[in-house]
């Protein structure tokens, strides 16, 4: 019997997971297809979830705006997804629907792929934004035992966020100590490079453009940099063995979504 899943947001077209998940379904032989959804409203998507329940997916992914909804609608949740107040993931079994997040587990991915050398252990670690992604980078940190200071240009929101995970609202210095600094916000972030240390890392999790105007920036400073395809293909691992039993198969999809990209090969 065909397993059927696939990736839920709005826009949808720009998606890369269906290219990620659909090269891994060829390389491994399975009966299975992954299908992009654009549900045009929170309505839309609660009707496509509901298909899941009744038996018509195995699973989704899902992506913004519908990852807080996600997490309402589940009947059972992982405790990454409570922490995270949020999912990506969504399995349908036997009538009910699992939350998960694997966000997380894709940036720390990314950064041990990128960043070999970083160890964030009891060090200072910047998250810029207060959004749901950033609330995924803070929980996976702080799981890590990195020390984690949130910038944010609304305060408030800064401070919400450092109270629910146990992190702390970045200071005037948070940048002069920090070990890794990650962009969280959809847009450019205002901060001086010049005062991050020499061997600090700075990740992106945007990936339209692979380097970001940010990243250029902290590679023209000398720093290393993290780009937000690997994170992407970091999150899509984990879902692809919850959706469909197996581990991903030895492809090399970050070739192919740089292709798609118009990245060439880097």
């Amino acid at each position: 019997m065909t397993t059927v899943a696939g990736v839920a947001g709005q826009p949808i077209a720009h998606s890369l997971s269906p290219l990620i998940h659909r090269a891994w379904i060829a390389a491994a032989g399975l009966d299975a297809v992954y299908e992009p959804h654009g549900p045009a409203d929170a309505d839309a998507f609660a009707a496509l979830v509901a298909r899941g329940r009744a038996g018509a997916l195995r699973g989704l992914n899902v992506t913004a705006p519908f990852k807080a909804q996600a997490l309402a609608l589940a009947d059972d949740a992982t405790a990454v997804a409570r922490t995270c107040g949020s999912a990506n993931l969504l399995l349908f079994t036997g009538g009910r629907i699992q939350a998960d997040s694997t966000d997380g587990a894709g940036l720390m991915a990314a950064l041990a792929g990128q960043a070999p050398d970083l160890d964030v252990t009891g060090r200072s670690v910047v998250v810029l934004g207060a959004g749901g992604a950033a609330r995924a980078a803070v929980a996976a940190l702080r799981a890590a035992g990195a020390d984690v200071a949130v910038l944010n240009r609304t305060r408030a929101r800064a401070e919400a966020l450092a109270a629910d995970l146990g992190a702390t609202v970045a200071g005037p210095a948070a940048l002069e100590t920090a070990v890794l600094v990650i962009n969280a916000l959809s847009v450019p972030p205002a901060i001086d490079l010049s005062r991050l240390p020499d061997r600090a890392v700075v990740m992106d999790m945007t990936y339209r453009p692979l380097v970001t105007p940010f990243l250029a920036a902290a590679r023209a400073r000398g720093l290393t940099t993290v780009d937000g395809l690997a994170m992407l293909i970091g999150q899509a691992r984990p879902s692809f063995r919850a959706l469909f039993g197996i581990e991903p198969p030895d492809s090399d999809v970050r070739r192919l979504a740089l292709a798609t990209l118009g990245e060439g090969d880097r």
